[in-house]
């Protein structure tokens, strides 16, 4: 990560927030600021203004189920704003060739998530158009499980796929599971969701693939892709204690079997092979190559336009064989699904990617990258990590993280750069990570959970549950300071 503007000191008074609108217009004013060096606008009116308009999006970004705005409106005006109150006070001091390398610093940095993640979202795009997901959840039905084994085996699925499909694209896949299975029965699903919530994202912080934190993480360079292991049993820890807890209150009574019958589309095994080359491409460009992991998400990007255009090409003779198969053993009901069969296309899978998620990524990014470029994340970072110490900072912004999401969070401290040992990046990778359970609001995987289970999983409802939770919390905090002691040693 590039350390945009860390100034050495900051000053500490805050009467000026009280006379804010007395003297709104003397702050504006540029000749206020030095002319030499980067500015420091952390005590200016300018400053006040930018973290206000920050603090405004937010609010709107936490009310967007009430509201029912998309999330990435209010960040991506803040971030212009932002942006904008700098630029006219660098241009107003002959300093604009500053403002101008920061921005596109904070941009490249946006630049490379987002295209490593629009790959990830094109082939779970993908997978999904293909009936992956859905024969997964069809098997599941057809099993006939009772709630505490469903109970069980969704946390467990979601554990699993999260660190390999995200904490988000799997946490919705298991919720349509329970919600399908245990139609009506809102109680049932409320836990059921808070598992799998919790699950996803414990699973998803120990991969580079898990979670927008974690990739962020190792795409900066500061933990290597198989040093994200050592925290799996954190992880584990996390996940288990409020699973084990919650199973006690799950009632031992069997929901209806709801029988669905789906038809795996052609080139879907392939697909997941695919996927898997383009993660070992990734990570092969960033292991061996020391070159930004992006590259290898993007040639398997092409991996997958060839493969959708052998696809396209043989789909009239692979019908033709179908058919003629299909006559023979009389599978009418087969006959009749080869005459829905539309040929694949990438790009209709790069369209149905989750843009509002991207633009809100990058307003995000762009509004916590100016903010630190004011000064403010110089000064969040000297009373945290200074004042207080690494450990404890790092703890309570895996709480924070609940409260105003992981992204941010994360970003702030890698633009930050505080000076910590290998064990306490590895402490905030996983704090970050998981703290989002704490509430529903405190996760991707929550909020969309939220919206599908409508009526059943609620803000209310996961938090009766976040005491349990937090018990996880703190063991996987305790178990990882423990499994890792030495690389804490340095710092403390």
């Amino acid at each position: 990560m590039n350390k945009l503007y860390m100034p050495s000191s900051q000053p500490r008074s805050h009467r000026r927030w009280l006379f804010l609108l007395a003297t709104l217009l003397l702050f504006f004013s540029p000749g206020a600021f030095a002319v030499t060096g980067e500015l420091d606008l952390t005590s200016t009116g300018v400053g006040f203004f930018a973290v206000a308009i920050f603090v405004l999006a937010y609010l709107l970004v936490m009310a967007e189920e009430k509201i029912h705005m998309r999330k990435s409106k209010p960040v991506l005006v803040a971030a212009g704003i932002i942006w904008s109150l700098i630029g006219w006070v660098y241009v107003q001091n002959g300093m604009s060739a500053d403002s101008e390398h920061a921005f596109r610093m904070t941009l490249l940095e946006f630049t490379e998530l987002m295209l490593f993640l629009l790959v990830a979202m094109t082939y779970i795009n993908a997978m999904d158009e293909r009936k992956v997901f859905d024969a997964l959840r069809s098997w599941m039905l057809r099993k006939g499980f009772n709630y505490r084994k469903l109970f069980w085996l969704t946390g467990g699925l979601a554990f699993v796929l999260s660190p390999i499909a995200d904490n988000l694209t799997t946490a919705l896949l298991m919720c349509a599971v329970v919600t399908k299975v245990a139609e009506g029965d809102k109680r049932f699903i409320n836990m059921a969701c808070i598992n799998i919530v919790v699950a996803a994202n414990a699973g998803g912080a120990f991969s580079p693939f898990g979670d927008i934190t974690t990739l962020m993480v190792w795409q900066a360079g500061l933990v290597e892709f198989q040093e994200f292991f050592i925290l799996f049993l954190p992880s584990l820890v996390n996940f288990l204690i409020p699973a084990v807890i919650m199973n006690f209150f799950i009632k031992d009574a069997k929901p209806e079997s709801v029988y669905e019958d789906v038809w795996l589309k052609r080139g879907a095994r392939r697909i997941i092979a695919l996927f898997l080359l383009t993660i070992a491409t990734a990570v092969a460009c960033h292991t061996l190559l020391h070159l930004p992991p992006v590259l290898g998400m993007m040639t398997g990007l092409g991996y997958l336009q060839f493969f959708g255009y052998y696809l396209r090409r043989s789909l009239p003779r692979s019908l033709e064989r179908k058919r003629e198969r299909y006559s023979r053993r009389g599978d009418n009901k087969k006959l009749a699904q080869l005459g829905s069969v539309v040929p694949f296309d990438v790009f209709n899978r790069v369209a149905r990617a989750e843009w509002d998620t991207l633009l809100f990524f990058y307003g995000v990014v762009m509004c916590v990258g100016g903010l630190g470029f004011m000064g403010y994340l110089a000064m969040l970072s000297e009373a945290l990590y200074i004042g207080w110490n690494a450990t404890a900072a790092n703890i309570t912004l895996g709480v924070v993280s609940a409260l105003i999401d992981n992204i941010p969070v994360m970003f702030a401290v890698l633009t930050m750069e505080p000076d910590m040992s290998h064990g306490q990046w590895l402490l905030i990778t996983l704090t970050a990570g998981v703290g989002g359970s704490l509430l529903s609001i405190g996760s991707a995987a929550g909020v969309a959970v939220m919206g599908q289970a409508r009526g059943a999983y609620t803000f209310m409802g996961h938090l009766r549950w976040t005491p349990v939770i937090f018990v996880g919390y703190v063991a996987s905090i305790v178990v990882h300071m423990w499994l890792n002691a030495e690389s804490f040693a340095l710092f403390g």
